[in-house]
């Protein structure tokens, strides 16, 4: 398995004999990687690899019955430490997933929701983070002059940069990013990738993707998962 090493302290992924398994039976694995702080890495693989899987595993977001086993530290918390508190790391290594989910409320109100559940803050406060985070995504120019109006109206590229800025409120160590432009068009995905570029070396990034060229343009290091265990057709009852 490649390795994505730290240039110098602690990496801020570092992932070491990862298995994912199904009732003992594994679905992918080994796997063994890390990210240093500050760098733009990627995941690939063929369908069915595990890359999202591996994504959930960094943040202890497997859903039953699937368990990992292994060494996987993010931001130097053990994540399958009994007694972790999951919920804090979530709020500093933030995973954004592949479909972008809007709620039935404005561009603005949808910025700051996950800051708003997070952190006790005064009004004033929510709304310049969630305006900063909305800047740092890219979206701030089409979207400045109409921050009340229902985030049901952007398109679907619209849809995932308030995603991303959703998650860039928490102002997170580490974003996880899972196939952040599988189902845009050309012009969106640009928008979308060069918000993505712009977080190197503030912030570390961790992508999921099947576009190999994107993964050149963004990343540093690239690991790929197909030396891993493939993951078998159907995942067995239990």
């Amino acid at each position: 398995m490649n390795a994505m090493t730290a240039t110098g302290g602690e990496p801020a992924v570092r992932v070491a004999g990862l298995v994912v398994r199904c009732c003992g039976q594994v679905l992918v694995g080994p796997v063994d990687f890390e990210v240093a702080s500050g760098s733009v890495a990627g995941l690939r693989g063929r369908s069915g690899s595990g890359k999202s899987t591996v994504l959930r595993a960094l943040v202890g977001l497997l859903p039953p019955p699937l368990s990992a086993s292994g060494d996987v530290r993010v931001l130097g918390t053990d994540v399958a430490r009994p007694g972790v508190d999951l919920p804090v790391l979530r709020a500093r290594a933030v995973l954004v997933g592949q479909t972008p989910v809007v709620f039935p409320a404005s561009i603005l109100a949808n910025a700051a929701f996950g800051l708003r559940h997070a952190v006790r803050l005064p009004r004033a406060e929510l709304r310049r983070r969630a305006e900063s985070a909305l800047q740092e995504a890219g979206l701030w120019p089409e979207v400045a002059d109409r921050l009340q109006a229902p985030a049901e109206e952007l398109s679907v590229g619209q849809r995932q940069r308030l995603c991303l800025a959703r998650a860039l409120a928490l102002d997170p160590a580490v974003l996880l990013l899972d196939e952040p432009t599988s189902a845009l068009d050309a012009a969106s995905t640009e928008r979308v990738e060069s918000a993505v570029a712009g977080l190197a070396g503030r912030r570390t990034v961790v992508i999921v993707s099947h576009d190999h060229a994107q993964l050149a343009r963004l990343c540093g290091d690239v690991v790929s998962l197909d030396a891993a265990v493939p993951r078998p057709a159907g995942v067995p009852s239990c």
